[in-house]
């Protein structure tokens, strides 16, 4: 529902027009609450938004603009800071319609800011730090980001005078959802549960070689009727601090926490891992049992920078050559070719024998990824599981999207600090096409797990 989330700072300069909500059709809810400040012959200028004060970070957000003057020229400018106060903001230029209002979903930017086109969420999936190398990552998910919106005069560097203003909170948490921490033996990990009663089919949710405990996707996720398990595995409280070697049974305790969980419904789990978190869910899928389902997000089928160990067991990692690191001119590395070849010589050693797994997979590929080359490891795996005479898995590929694929409307991180190389390497992606598979590859993680851990198939498809 619509709801003015501003009042103006100035009056508009029209003269006792009639005011129509700015959202198409005559059908549309009209705005709750209290009505924008007026004049009796003018409306003063205001934002509008829908959701009103809150929405998820994941939802779309209608944005308008209402009382300016006909075919008025402004800057619109979106502005948030995380949690170490790095300011991330995006900038677009609009021009109102001949009735003085302005909406994203059906006006398109101008060039000269941000973005241009027909973008309703432009403003957010745009935003882009002040500081290069910085990526908009959330902690703590029980407190919300708050986005602040600005209407400016014109379309000047700087922008003119500032003509209205809201903020509204971008949040993670679903009303009702339950995070429970979890320190049961060697886990250490967040459960997040759905609202209402169980169980719910349970997803462990692992990220890249940042270590910690990132827990935005896992929350956001069971925002969706899923439980899901956001599971650290190094550089987390007592959990050893570098990545020099892993154990799979950490893993299959974590495994087995899931499957004897009351709110978790059997038989078996889903995981879901990005990057390095990726190729320690075919392992998880290779070695464990009560695997149903493993959805992957430029996953590498090679154990990649430590050796992996199960049992009696021993998976090398793929070799390397820095050699291979492409520095440019501003001292950002391109570390695409570094990895060698998991088909050749020795390195065959650290291809996950993924045809063990009893399970669907799902390889979600960003096909511009500049970490490493993830749409050929999706061909292997899927050659490889076919050559064993196993099904074979759903490939989406995206064109123009990145290493970082992140939820819906995170803002894509082009370059940042690579935790092993040292420096800034370049992430791979382009704005609007990373944008875009992040919308769509969030809606094929959830069908993929719907159809097989409920038995349900929403008849969700790629859109690109």
């Amino acid at each position: 529902m619509w709801a003015v989330a501003a009042l103006s700072l100035r009056r508009a300069g029209s003269r006792g027009r009639h005011k129509r909500p700015p959202w198409p059709g005559p059908a549309a809810p009209q705005p709750r609450g209290p009505a924008p400040a007026r004049r009796l012959s003018s409306m003063a200028a205001a934002v509008l938004l829908s959701p009103a004060a809150r929405s998820l970070f994941d939802e779309p957000l209608a944005i308008a603009v209402q009382g300016l003057a006909p075919r008025q020229r402004v800057t619109l400018r979106a502005s948030l800071r995380d949690e170490t106060n790095e300011l991330f903001e995006a900038r677009a230029r609009y021009q109102a319609g001949s009735d003085g209002e302005l909406h994203l979903g059906r006006c398109p930017a101008l060039p000269g800011g941000s973005f241009s086109g027909l973008e309703p969420m432009g403003l957010l999936w745009a935003l882009q730090p002040q500081r290069p190398f910085r990526r908009l990552v959330k902690r703590d998910v029980q407190n919300g980001l708050l986005l602040q919106l600005e209407v400016f005069e014109g379309h000047g560097e700087p922008p003119g005078r500032l003509l209205a203003q809201a903020q509204h909170q971008r949040v993670f948490l679903r009303d009702g959802v339950r995070r429970v921490p979890v320190r049961e033996g060697r886990i250490r990990a967040t459960l997040f549960l759905p609202p209402g009663n169980g169980p719910f089919p349970g997803i462990i949710d692992l990220y890249g070689i940042g270590g910690g405990l990132p827990e935005y996707r896992a929350c956001l996720l069971a925002n969706y009727g899923f439980a899901v398990l956001a599971l650290a595995y190094y550089n987390y409280e007592d959990l050893p601090k570098e990545s020099k070697e892993f154990h799979l049974e950490y893993f299959e305790e974590a495994v087995n926490y899931m499957l004897q969980h009351s709110q978790v419904k059997g038989p078996g789990i889903g995981l879901l891992g990005f990057s390095k978190g990726g190729d320690l869910c075919i392992s998880m899928a290779s070695f464990l049992k009560g695997i149903t389902a493993t959805a992957l997000i430029n996953a590498s089928v090679a154990n990649v920078g430590a050796a992996l160990h199960y049992k009696d067991i021993t998976i090398p990692p793929l070799g390397s050559d820095m050699k291979r690191i492409k520095v440019s001119e501003s001292g950002i590395a391109d570390i695409v070719d570094v990895l060698n070849n998991p088909l050749e010589g020795p390195d065959r050693q650290s291809f996950i024998p993924l045809e063990r797994a009893e399970c669907r997979f799902l390889f979600i590929v960003g096909q511009d990824d500049h970490n490493w080359k993830s749409e050929f490891f999706a061909a292997e795996g899927s050659k490889r599981l076919q050559a064993h005479g196993k099904e074979k898995p759903e490939i989406v590929c995206y064109p123009g999207a990145g290493h970082y694929i992140e939820p819906p409307f995170f803002p894509m991180c082009a370059a940042s600090m690579h935790l092993l190389v040292g420096k800034p390497v370049v992430w791979g992606g382009e704005p609007k096409a990373h944008s875009e598979a992040q919308v769509d590859a969030w809606q094929q993680i959830q069908a993929f797990f719907h159809k097989h851990l409920r038995g349900e198939s929403p008849g969700t498809s790629s859109k690109l």
